[in-house]
């Protein structure tokens, strides 16, 4: 996946401005930052459901707009886990949803196609309650099916917006442990957006800050002293692809220069 110089309006407003980076294959990438800083339109856009204004994005060496990637990518968004309670589906019957979208290859081999199904089932722990209604399932085992549904489709990359919301402490570590097990077992690449800190510095290789732009982008460990920095002294532009960081700080007072910290 590679994006350069990307731009998204939305409703006439700039929400993504200037927006680079890569992701390898097999990698565990973070993004963080404020709400509203365009974490959710920059996963929409690289979905293929919102459309850039400029720039260039790159999904598996095509424009992800209007190129459809179902099943390549699997998508587990923010209410993905907020089923209606009235709605009657087994958790089996909810992991095997995520085979539709290769409905074409799985036409002519069924068998196939279930043994997707109880991979996903065995891989996210819901094998014992693959034939119970999803509206008695707590909401760790909620999220633990939705991401089933997405491992079901046999997807490449796999994209987590907010999976930790609305789930108690024994929940998230399974589904930290999960995102573990898919990266570094599986091979998948995965990109996780979450608020909780904590989490991103244990999980992920590689984490993002965005607010419209990109503040940041290097090692989790390193995160919370350039943001500190970023409060105290006005950071302008960070970018940290690799160790030693490299920042720009950009000064509030007229007439003095930028100083560079390496």
């Amino acid at each position: 996946m590679a994006i350069n110089g990307l731009n998204v309006h939305r409703s006439g407003k700039l929400v993504l401005e200037d927006v680079s980076f890569s992701i390898k294959s097999g990698e565990f990438v973070g993004i963080v930052g404020p709400n509203g800083g365009g974490k959710t339109t920059l996963l929409l856009t690289i979905l293929g459901i919102l459309q850039a204004t400029s720039g260039k994005i790159e999904v598996f060496g095509r424009n992800p707009y209007p190129t459809d990637f179902k099943g390549r990518v699997g998508w587990v968004s923010q209410t993905a886990a907020n089923i209606p309670t009235k709605m009657r589906m087994t958790v089996k019957e909810l992991i095997t949803m995520g085979t539709v979208s290769r409905i074409e290859i799985f036409r002519r081999d069924s068998l196939e196609k279930r043994k997707k199904v109880l991979e996903a089932m065995e891989l996210t722990g819901m094998s014992e309650l693959a034939d119970k209604d999803i509206s008695r399932l707590s909401g760790g085992q909620r999220q633990r099916a939705v991401i089933g549904r997405a491992l079901a489709s046999d997807a490449e990359v796999l994209i987590f917006d907010e999976p930790l919301v609305n789930v108690d402490r024994y929940a998230r570590s399974g589904i930290l442990k999960l995102l573990d097990t898919l990266c570094h077992e599986q091979n998948k690449t995965l990109i996780l957006v979450s608020h909780d800190m904590t989490a991103i510095r244990q999980s992920v290789h590689r984490v993002i800050y965005l607010d419209e732009q990109i503040l940041f982008d290097g090692l989790p460990d390193e995160l919370p002293d350039i943001i500190q920095l970023a409060e105290q002294r006005g950071i302008e532009n960070v970018h940290s692809p690799s160790t030693p960081t490299s920042v720009a700080i950009s000064t509030t007072t007229s007439g003095q220069q930028s100083e560079e910290l390496e």
